[in-house]
C-alpha cells in the first residue's frame, strides 16, 4: 500500500507500508479497514492528549505508565458516559476536580 500527501514542514513524503494479510481482498478494502482502524486509534488517542494531557506525561518506571494509561482510559469512559451536563471531556474533568457531588455522579457513587 503507498501512503501519499503526508506533509511534514514543506516536504511531501512518500511511503510504503506493507501488510501481509492470507485474505483474497483487494486493496482497496484493506485500506479502509486499516484506515478506519487508525481513525478509532488516533480519535481516542488525541481524546486523552486533550483531556489529561497524556503526552506530556513523564512515567518512565517500570509499569507506571501502562497502569496510567488504564486508569486514563477508566477515567475517560467514565466522564463520557455521564449524560447530564453537555460539556467537553476536558471540562468535566475539571469540574469534577472542583465539585464533589459531580464527581460523585460520575463515579456513580450514592450519598
Amino acid at each position: 500500500m503507498e501512503l501519499t500527501g503526508i506533509k511534514q514542514s514543506v516536504k511531501d513524503c512518500l511511503f510504503y507500508v506493507y501488510y501481509i494479510s492470507n485474505l483474497k481482498d483487494s486493496s482497496s478494502i484493506f485500506q479502509t479497514s486499516i484506515r478506519s482502524h487508525w481513525a478509532i486509534e488516533n480519535k481516542l488517542h488525541w481524546t486523552l492528549d486533550v483531556a489529561f494531557s497524556e503526552d506530556a506525561s513523564r512515567k518512565r518506571n517500570k509499569n507506571a505508565a501502562q497502569n496510567h494509561s488504564v486508569l486514563l482510559k477508566i477515567a475517560l469512559n467514565l466522564l463520557k458516559n455521564e449524560q447530564t451536563k453537555k460539556l467537553s471531556v476536558k471540562s468535566k474533568r475539571l469540574k469534577a476536580a472542583w465539585d464533589e457531588d459531580y464527581l460523585l455522579r460520575i463515579l456513580k457513587i450514592k450519598v
